[in-house]
């Protein structure tokens, strides 16, 4: 026998509280439900629009670029000023190659598929440059303390 949420007499010595068994959501009724429970967010963040690295990159700590940096189509003088960059910069937080190493890499990640091939091969021959430019051997790495 099955009875939901009564009490039933179904044995002599006494009363018995039946098992509720819960009846499962459907798909469309949980999302329902967490739509009501949490508001929704504007697409791209809080307000902050669709270039926050952008905005990143101008006003983070990592350092002070020169402009357009990234768009220099030799990887040594994207290496060159990177490092000038670096070690003139007031603002950074880390050594300076790796603030020059970690800027590089966030302009690269970032950009993604809409970086230019041969513009993306010049960025990933900089970081070589600057492993020069700072007397880092390649493949070398210092001990961690």
């Amino acid at each position: 026998m099955r009875v939901v949420g009564r009490l039933v007499n179904s044995s002599p010595k006494g009363l018995i509280m039946a098992l509720a068994t819960r009846r499962r959501r459907s798909a469309s009724e949980s999302q329902r439900a967490s739509a009501r429970r949490r508001p929704r967010r504007p697409a791209g963040g809080m307000g902050r629009g669709k270039k926050w690295s952008q905005h990143v990159t101008r006003t983070s700590n990592a350092l002070d670029l020169e402009a357009n940096v990234f768009k220099l189509r030799s990887p040594t003088a994207v290496a060159a000023s990177l490092k000038r960059s670096a070690l003139r910069s007031r603002r950074r937080k880390a050594p300076p190659y790796q603030s020059a190493v970690s800027m590089l890499n966030f302009y690269i990640n970032r950009a993604g598929k809409g970086l230019n091939p041969s513009q993306r091969r010049v960025l990933e021959r900089a970081k070589g440059e600057l492993r020069k430019a700072f007397g880092r051997e390649p493949g070398s790495r210092r001990p961690r303390r």
